[in-house]
């Protein structure tokens, strides 16, 4: 039952990101936007998925969440379409700034080491 949820997560993870890089338009999304995981419940009803935003001050990324917030129900219809599942997750969005956090410390140890 383990696998099956980790391709199913994967599935839905790489299917959002596909959909988010070539099927979305709106302006507000930023260039740079990555689609960490995803994270489904057991029984299939609700999928958070870990999005992370390069490059963008707090603003952007707020924009940014919010427009992928406002097309998730177009979001969730691709998926719908593309993986084959019963039933298709409610998908929320959640910022995960842990790569932009762990750069700032790189840089910040490289800093030091000079």
């Amino acid at each position: 039952m383990k696998t099956r949820m980790i391709r199913i997560n994967d599935e839905i993870a790489r299917v959002t990101a596909d959909v988010i890089r070539s099927e979305l338009s709106d302006p507000r999304i930023g260039p740079v936007v990555s689609v960490l995981g995803a994270e489904t419940t057991q029984d299939l009803k609700h999928c958070k998925i870990r999005i992370s935003i390069f490059g963008n001050d707090e603003e952007q990324a707020s924009q940014t969440m919010e427009a992928l917030t406002r097309a998730s129900g177009f979001i969730r219809r691709r998926v719908a379409e593309i993986v084959n599942l019963r039933q298709t997750p409610e998908i929320k969005f959640v910022y995960d700034d842990s790569i932009e956090h762990g750069m700032r410390m790189r840089k910040l140890i490289d800093e030091v080491n000079q």
